[in-house]
């Protein structure tokens, strides 16, 4: 039986689905969820994180009020971690808060990058001892209902980039 769960979180439209299922399981088996955010170093940052402190820290307060709200004991941390250790930052958490389960939201992704193993869910499971339990994407299927349109915007747009603007150049004939 599990009686606790780590809930491994980003920014990503993977989050809400992840929520939503440790959600479900923990209410199944009455268990205590730890809510886990790894803020990645920036590349040559100098000790810079891609999310300041107090966003990080919104984003697991923001979770843990919502599994509180469906009736889930919940906490969470924040850790800091390079990208090349995430998944390390999250199964370290996992035994050291002695989880007995690591819950990952999941994207559809193309069978090509699929067979690289190059995510970080595919990561942890290689690092980890534990059972690590996948939240299926919702699939999107023309004409019928779709679940990502009542997640909230900011969970489902893509980010923005940016392009430098171009001046505009008149050619004549």
């Amino acid at each position: 039986m599990l009686e606790r769960l780590v809930l491994a979180i980003d920014s990503t439209s993977a989050t809400p689905m992840g929520i939503s299922f440790a959600s479900a399981l923990a209410r199944r088996s009455d268990a205590v969820v730890r809510v886990v955010f790894v803020n990645q170093y920036l590349l040559a940052g100098r000790g810079h994180t891609m999310y300041s402190p107090g966003d990080a820290e919104t984003l697991v307060a923001r979770t843990v009020g919502e599994l509180q709200a469906n009736g889930v004991e919940a906490t969470g941390t924040v850790r800091r971690a390079s990208c090349f250790e995430v998944a390390a930052a999250v199964v370290d958490e996992a035994g050291a808060w002695s989880a007995d389960a690591i819950v990952v939201g999941s994207h559809r992704r193309r069978w090509l990058r699929r067979l690289g193993g190059h995510g970080v869910r595919e990561q942890i499971t290689q690092l980890s001892h534990l059972p690590v339990l996948t939240a299926p994407a919702p699939l999107r299927v023309p004409g019928k209902l779709d679940v990502m349109a009542s997640l909230p915007p900011e969970w489902t747009e893509p980010k923005k980039r940016h392009r430098a603007a171009r001046p505009h150049v008149e050619r004549r004939r």
